[in-house]
């Protein structure tokens, strides 16, 4: 079975990393012949590329497959697809993220593709945007869906919004989680040689976030609750893994007289790197008003730090209020102040929700349970030879 899987960018983030350990996975799965088609990728948010270096032929790059909506481009994009989609005849085409989610479902129904997939790592529309791109979005994901044979969603709440908005039936939708090699994780321990390269101290109380630096990730509601938690712990610092065109913005805020010395910005890293980022944290937040399924939130509790998450989409599916961490309402800083204020005070409290969570998520995250769950999934609804196997 012939499967190609296309991506806008391959940027250091979860949905990329998601579909490289994908596309990496399967292949070395008997039967399966996979690679990807990406667009380039620039910006301070890193690349993935170099991954491909040990495989050659598995990654190809189109110039014209671009994020921002450039009609000429996304035109050519359109065209260089379908006519690869017609030379290489796959049996599926597996597609993530907007833009190359658009053009390359339209691309490989177009070119008699047996098979069109759509993952959905996170929501195309919402109120995270104004109301004219909201709409122009909605039109596109139900124009798309038209196309697309079945959708893979990394949280149930992808299903029930694209549900609400029209697109595809209930048995179109898959949830297969987005697994990551979990044993660095298991693993970690604080190193407190990374420690002092961060300006970490053995009895410091960190908090932690792994987030693009830029809009909607929630660093300034953050900020806004950090001075007051600086007053009351002395011992409190945060790490905020990461990097973006907000940085410079967050930076200045972090030298306010309350916060001068008390926040770390470690830059990006690579994902190797993010275990041992992990490692020096006693819990982690995330802030997102828009994410499929925060990947830093299992990687957290993989290493048995509790987090602290808002509900936004699929968090409230790994953030077990109660259980893993809390979860708390978008915006809702009063309610974020105190469930901070519980663990920073509590270590009793941080070992129980981590360890919750540690056992929780060694079940479910794992990279070769999503990789089987693909593998599974395309056998079901892949193309089938006269004797019913899969091609």
């Amino acid at each position: 079975m012939d499967i190609t899987h296309v991506i806008t960018r391959l940027i250091v983030g979860g949905a990329q990393e998601n579909t490289v350990s994908s596309v990496l996975g399967l292949r070395r799965r008997p039967g399966l012949r996979v690679d990807l088609i990406s667009g380039p990728t620039t910006g301070p948010e890193g690349t993935l590329e170099p991954v491909f270096d040990d495989h050659p032929g598995c990654l190809t790059v189109i110039p014209d497959l671009i994020r921002p909506v450039r009609p000429l481009a996304d035109f050519r994009a359109y065209r260089t697809l379908f006519r690869r989609f017609r030379s290489t005849r796959p049996d599926i085409v597996h597609t993530h993220s907007g833009k190359a989610g658009f053009v390359g479902r339209l691309a490989a129904h177009r070119a008699g593709v047996p098979c069109v997939i759509h993952t959905i790592h996170g929501p195309s529309f919402g109120p995270f945007q104004g109301t004219g791109a909201n709409l122009a979005f909605t039109l596109a994901e139900r124009l798309a869906g038209r196309v697309t044979d079945h959708f893979v969603v990394v949280a149930e709440a992808m299903t029930r919004q694209y549900l609400a908005a029209g697109i595809g039936r209930p048995d179109q939708y898959t949830r297969i989680f987005s697994g990551f090699d979990l044993d660095p994780y298991l693993s970690v321990t604080r190193d407190p040689g990374v420690g002092r390269r961060l300006g970490l101290g053995p009895d410091d109380i960190v908090v932690g976030m792994i987030a693009r630096l830029f809009e909607l990730k929630g660093h300034d509601d953050l900020f806004e609750l950090a001075p007051a938690l600086v007053r009351r712990h002395p011992r409190l610092k945060f790490l905020l893994v990461g990097d973006g065109p907000w940085r410079a913005r967050f930076e200045a805020r972090a030298q306010e007289p309350d916060l001068r010395g008390r926040v770390v910005f470690s830059g990006l890293v690579p994902p190797s790197r993010v275990p041992e980022m992990v490692g020096q944290m006693d819990l982690l937040i995330h802030l997102s008003r828009r994410e499929g399924l925060p990947r830093a939130l299992p990687q957290a509790l993989a290493a048995g730090r509790p987090v602290v998450a808002y509900d936004c989409d699929g968090a409230g599916e790994v953030c077990l209020d109660g259980r893993t961490g809390f979860l708390v309402p978008p915006g809702n800083r009063v309610r974020l102040e105190e469930c901070l204020e519980n663990l920073i005070r509590d270590p009793g409290l941080r070992a129980r929700l981590g360890g919750v969570g540690r056992e929780w998520v060694s079940e479910r995250f794992r990279v070769e349970t999503m990789v089987e769950g693909l593998a599974t999934l395309y056998r079901r609804i892949g193309p089938q030879d006269r004797n019913g196997a899969a091609h």
